[in-house]
């Protein structure tokens, strides 16, 4: 069997690592890693998220997280909770300092996104974004 040139699993990674390269070339001269933003990110849309389910969400390992936790927290960024129902784990928040950082993250994103769908019409660009949402629920749903 022959892989198509426009097999969907190799597009999709393609596109994903071109926008991770472009977002962390426009992060150079930022304080912050990929990573480190990335992590902010989720600790935006999970405010209270437990550390171990962080590291599943950013798929790496608890001991990688914790590390990256350990930069943000020093930074002032974050902040660790012990859970209140279970005293051995920590959940994820996020200081006053970050909001800055994640205005810029913000204005990074915003950019890329436009560059990506550049030569896109609204329709085309709502069609995309219809299309990879249901993709992602297709997938998530298992």
């Amino acid at each position: 069997m022959e892989l198509r040139q426009d097999n969907l699993g190799f597009l999709l990674a393609d596109v994903s690592r071109l926008m991770r390269r472009a977002f962390k070339q426009r992060l150079e001269g930022s304080s912050l890693t990929l990573a480190q933003a990335r992590a902010l990110v989720y600790v935006t849309r999970h405010e209270g998220v437990r550390q171990v389910d962080l590291a599943e969400m950013l798929e790496v390992q608890p001991i990688t997280l914790a590390r990256l936790i350990d930069q943000l927290a020093d930074a002032g960024l974050v902040e660790r909770r012990s859970d209140p129902t279970d005293g051995r784990a920590y959940q994820m928040f996020l200081t006053p300092a970050a909001t800055s950082h994640l205005a810029a993250i913000k204005q990074v994103a915003a950019a890329i996104q436009a560059d990506v769908l550049r030569d896109l019409d609204e329709q085309q660009a709502a069609i995309v974004f219809f299309a990879l949402r249901k993709m992602r629920d297709n997938l998530g749903s298992r």
